[in-house]
Parts: structure tokens; C-alpha cells; sequence
């Protein structure tokens, strides 16, 4: 059972990392948790937390870069709001954790950017876990019956049932976004305030970082007009050269960008995957990437749900990236989950297969993502096509995958398919 802290605000709505961080703050002596700003970080850390400092407030972070141990002080579990304002904070964490003994659960830190390097001269390695933190789920949000489970379908658990489920619903979903301050929001509202968002990124936290907010928008449009692909450095500095008379930027510098967005928690890569755990194929596969929140790139693209429904190609990608959202949330609670579990898997022929999912034991499951139900049979198609080039190679020995899915917006049911072994429900169906 959950044991919140007195810090825990009043209308705190669970997340899924909610057992995880219970479960870390009880195994070390410190958690990091860390994710895009306004996914709700601070207010998970409170939910856990005794006491709290911010060194987002100028007067704090100026005692605590003058001492960063002042920043430590208050009943345990302490929650150090926006430590990479303090980067030396972190190296105070790490000695007190060392100091108490093997004392567990002494700090939580949260953090919206990793901070240069040579900020701390110490990993925190077995001191100081991490856990991402994503924006919310639609399961989080309300927005899923939860009819369908990840977990039981790992474990051959599946029951058919009748879904309401509709393109407008999604098309609102993707553009208010998962920020917890925005539940309830209308998609005007919710534009409004993820386009102040990007705003603030462009205009304060790339600066700092030591980037043009020019170059940014740049790179960010680009990234929003290839979402859910897997684009090459070429391909984002041509769209990021717009003409310019100076020509497309270098590939070392959309690099430097893209490992900017990153390090903001902006983006993030989904890796190749193969099944021979020490495939080649899982290194060379170039990454996809996408936002940390389906509705970043409806903002940059400036899309509204009407203009979203009238656009289905686009509609297809953005969906594509609310699935991969949610699937990374959900595969991350499961147990036997690790860092690199969700992937993706495409190859020289042609064949791709939107998410593989994938746990310690070898157990992998294939999802992939179609936004009506007239793709279906074109999804069961490429998942089949990968299941027969597994079991292509006897020698290999690799296993079958646990179970195979096809996940969609509108489907009316959730069904198993038996002729060809998957099943086929709506995102709005799912839970962990």
C-alpha cells in the first residue's frame, strides 16, 4: 500500500510512477525523478515528501549555491525541487546518503533538464535511482476504459468487449496534451498554453543552454513535420536551412540540438530492435524521435482538432505518437521492465513493425498503430511478416513473441482475431 507524505497536495491525482517511486524511495537512499517541465514532477515528489526546498526560487538557489547542504535540510523524504538549478546539490545528496549509513528514503530530487556534464563530479551510481516520468496516459487522464490490459495480455489474459470509441475524442486528446495542470481543459485553452510553453523553451531554456531560439524553432519544426519517422541529420537541416541564405546547418550542430531537446526531456528516441538480444541491428537501426507529449508537435505545427480530423495523414502520425506515448508509460510499470524495453523494429526490406515491446525474461510482444479500422488487416500483414522472419532461423532459437496487437482509434470492439493470433483494440481501451 502507497504512504504518502504531509506534503501531498490536496487535489493530487495518482500517477503511474507513483508505486515505482514508493518502491525506490524504500530500496535507496535517494530518487531522482525526471521529465519535461509541467509533467507534474513537483507535485509527485510532494505526494511522497515531508518537507520541500525549490532552487527555482532566486533567493534559494543563491544560499544553497553558496551551501549547497542548506538545500538538504528538513524531514526526510526531502523533496529538492529543480536541482540542476544547484547542480552541486547533487554531490551533497550523494555524501549525506553516504553519511547516513544506509539510511533509505532521504531525498527525492526532481529535475527538467540534465545539466552540463562537469557539473557533478559524481553519478550517484547505487546512492541516487532515477524514473522518467512522462506527461499523463490516457489512462491517467480518464480517458481509457481500461478494458484491456498490457500485463494480462503478457500473461494470455484477455476478455472481448464492446468500445465507444471515436476520432474526435482523440483528435481533442492529442491537442490539450497530458499536462495534469490541463485535465478538463478545451483544446483553445490547452493551444494557448502549449504554444506559451514552447515559447519559454525557445525563448529562456535554450538560451541558457547555450542555443539560438532561431536554430531551435527551426530544428523543432522539423522534428514536428517528420514526428513518428525515423529522419536523418540531412533531412532536419534542410528543413532547418528555410531558405536561409547561409544554407542548412551542419550536421554536427542539429546534433548538438537534438542533443539540447534531450537533455530538456523535449524528445525522446525510440531504438531499432531484433530479436537476437546482440543483434547488430538494435545499434545500427537509426532511432525515431518523438515529443515528450503528442501535443508539442500539434503546437508547432499549429494544428487544432477540426484541422487535425481534416488531415488524415498527419492525424495518422500524431495518433501514431499518443500511442507510443502511452505505451512507454505503460510498459515501464510492468515488472521485468527495463530502460530500452519499448522499441521498434524496421529493416532493409522494407518491413516495420510501430513498438515492440520487451522484458528481462525474453518475453516480447508486437504492437502496431493504425488510426482506422480499414488499416487493420495492412497492421496483422507486417506483423505476421515479422513473426515469420524470427522463426526463420531455428538455430537461432528465438522465442515467439508473448502475444501480437493491433491498436487503433476507432475500432468497436476489442477482439481476438484467432485465424491469425492478435488482437485488435483502441488506445482508449488500454491500461497498464
Amino acid at each position: 500500500m502507497l504512504a504518502y507524505g504531509t506534503e501531498k497536495p490536496k487535489t493530487y491525482h495518482p500517477r503511474l510512477v507513483d508505486e515505482r517511486l514508493h518502491r525506490l524511495l524504500h530500496t535507496f537512499g535517494a530518487v531522482e525523478i525526471r521529465g519535461t517541465k509541467w509533467c507534474g514532477k513537483s507535485w509527485t515528489a510532494l505526494a511522497f515528501g515531508e518537507s520541500v526546498v525549490h532552487l527555482d526560487d532566486p533567493n534559494v538557489k543563491a544560499l544553497a549555491e553558496a551551501d549547497p547542504t542548506l538545500a538538504l535540510q528538513g524531514a526526510h523524504p526531502h523533496v529538492v525541487d529543480e536541482w540542476q538549478e544547484v547542480p552541486s546539490t547533487w554531490d551533497a545528496a550523494r555524501r549525506a546518503v553516504d553519511a547516513a549509513g544506509g539510511e533509505r528514503g532521504l531525498f527525492i530530487l526532481t529535475g527538467s533538464s540534465t545539466p552540463a556534464k562537469d557539473a557533478v563530479t559524481h553519478s550517484g551510481a547505487g546512492r541516487i535511482a532515477r524514473v522518467d516520468m512522462s506527461t499523463m496516459t490516457l489512462w491517467e487522464r480518464g480517458l481509457s476504459t481500461g478494458a484491456v490490459s498490457l500485463s494480462g495480455l503478457f500473461e494470455g489474459s484477455f476478455e472481448p468487449s464492446a468500445c465507444d470509441a471515436s476520432l474526435a475524442p482523440l483528435a481533442d486528446a492529442i491537442c490539450c496534451g497530458g499536462w495534469p495542470a490541463l485535465l478538463g481543459a478545451n483544446a483553445q485553452t490547452a493551444a494557448e498554453v502549449v504554444d506559451q510553453y514552447l515559447d519559454a523553451m525557445f525563448e529562456v531554456s535554450v538560451p541558457r543552454k547555450g542555443g539560438t531560439s532561431d536554430m531551435a524553432r527551426r530544428i523543432v519544426s522539423s522534428l514536428a513535420r517528420n514526428v513518428a519517422t525515423a529522419a536523418t541529420l540531412q533531412t532536419i537541416a534542410q528543413d532547418a536551412a528555410l531558405g536561409d541564405e547561409f544554407g542548412a546547418p551542419a550536421a554536427s550542430t542539429v546534433t548538438s540540438y537534438l542533443d539540447m531537446l534531450e537533455s530538456m526531456y523535449v524528445i525522446e528516441s525510440l531504438h531499432g530492435w531484433d530479436a537476437p538480444v546482440r543483434a547488430k541491428s538494435r545499434l545500427r537501426t537509426k532511432p525515431k524521435r518523438y515529443f515528450a507529449d503528442p501535443s508539442i508537435p500539434a503546437a508547432a505545427l499549429g494544428m487544432g482538432p477540426e484541422r487535425l480530423l481534416s488531415d488524415g495523414q498527419t492525424f495518422g502520425l500524431l495518433f501514431e505518437s499518443l500511442c507510443i506515448h502511452d505505451l512507454r508509460a505503460y510498459a515501464a510499470c510492468m515488472p521485468g521492465a527495463h530502460p530500452g524495453s519499448l522499441r521498434y523494429y524496421g529493416d532493409s526490406d522494407g518491413l516495420e513493425v510501430d513498438a515492440i515491446i520487451e522484458l528481462r525474461d525474453g518475453r516480447w510482444a508486437a504492437l502496431e498503430v493504425k488510426l482506422g479500422e480499414t488499416k487493420v488487416p495492412d497492421g496483422i500483414r507486417n506483423i505476421e511478416r515479422l513473426r515469420q522472419k524470427v522463426a526463420a532461423n531455428p538455430a537461432a532459437r528465438n522465442p515467439k513473441p508473448a502475444f501480437s496487437a493491433v491498436v487503433t482509434a476507432t475500432s468497436p470492439f476489442c477482439r481476438y482475431d484467432a485465424e491469425h493470433d492478435i488482437y485488435v483494440f483502441p488506445i482508449t481501451a488500454l491500461k497498464p
